[in-house]
């Protein structure tokens, strides 16, 4: 994506990144910053994220990772990170510990303006009007990245969510390997085909209308918008070699998860695409109490894919 600038990292080694931090007692914590907004002409209203810089930001004037988090649909929200699972304390803790590098954390708002309540899934809309997905490649990691004191690599560029977020990460990851070095998936909200087309109508409208088209029924849902989106579709088409090296995907659920089906065809298919990954299940729900327990893995897997730690 050429809208991206690429600033590869000079004389920095996975060592480096990953060393404990010596800040002042003072510094010991990150910042956050809610409410935040960039432009964007292509939604035609600004778009609003929360920021998480690392402990000694301010301090410094090193370059950073990021790590992009995408949240959950119905009354998802960027701060939902934060005041419900506390993930700046636990990026703390694994910064100061040097478990992960020191990043930054990026919280767009994936929610629709005007309180229309459809879900955007990360994506653009069937009929172009709402292009969410071509707004946060085209408009709003450069404005972020230009903002903010990032490497500009994609290597350091992470991608992280949780239901619908999850889907969203691992697809923009397979979509585009060469902007994004990795992605986290929690409870990714993958339906099998047979789960899409048998959707409550108005579960269906308010979760997808927009994404694939609003007012269709059973199997007219399986338009090509849909297909582009659909891992198990997609993976006929990604090239697995960018992916064959070390695992770039994580994806974790917990064992009652009603995605549970999804994430077991979409582990399988990544198999036999050959494309490496983890996938991890423990005891658990839909819910913030097993995603609390998961995230410090899901941060420690981008932490290891931005420092080397699998292997090249």
């Amino acid at each position: 994506m050429t809208h991206l600038t690429r600033r590869h990292l000079i004389g920095l080694t996975a060592a480096a990144l990953v060393a404990p931090l010596r800040v002042r007692a003072a510094d010991r914590a990150g910042t956050l910053r809610e409410s935040n907004v960039l432009a964007s002409k292509l939604l035609g209203h600004p778009v609003e994220y929360a920021l998480y810089l690392p402990p000694g930001y301010e301090a410094d004037s090193r370059r950073y990772p990021v790590i992009y988090l995408l949240h959950g649909a119905g009354d998802g929200q960027p701060a939902d990170w934060f005041r419900m699972a506390g993930i700046e304390l636990m990026l703390d803790r694994l910064i100061l510990a040097g478990e992960i590098p020191p990043v930054i954390a990026v919280a767009p708002d994936g929610r629709r303006a005007s309180g229309d309540p459809r879900a955007t899934y990360f994506l653009d809309d069937a009929d172009g009007r709402y292009p969410w997905a071509e707004m946060f490649l085209q408009e709003f990691i450069p404005q972020v990245e230009g903002r903010y004191r990032t490497t500009g690599d994609p290597r350091t560029r992470g991608l992280m969510g949780i239901s619908m977020g999850g889907f969203a990460a691992v697809l923009h990851q397979l979509r585009h390997p060469d902007l994004f070095g990795g992605a986290s998936a929690l409870s990714a909200a993958f339906r099998t085909p047979g789960q899409f087309i048998a959707m409550k109508q108005e579960d269906y409208d308010l979760r997808f209308g927009g994404a694939f088209g609003a007012g269709l029924v059973a199997e007219e849902r399986l338009t090509e918008a849909w297909k582009r989106a659909d891992v198990l579709s997609l993976l006929g088409q990604v090239e697995p070699r960018p992916f064959a090296r070390w695992p770039r995907l994580y994806l974790t659920l917990a064992a009652d998860d009603p995605f549970f089906a999804g994430n077991a065809a979409v582990h399988l298919a990544l198999n036999d695409a050959g494309i490496r990954h983890r996938f991890t299940v423990t005891e658990g729900k839909h819910d913030w109490i097993f995603w609390r327990q998961a995230l410090p893995e899901a941060l420690r897997h981008l932490g290891a894919v931005m420092t080397r730690q699998y292997g090249e």
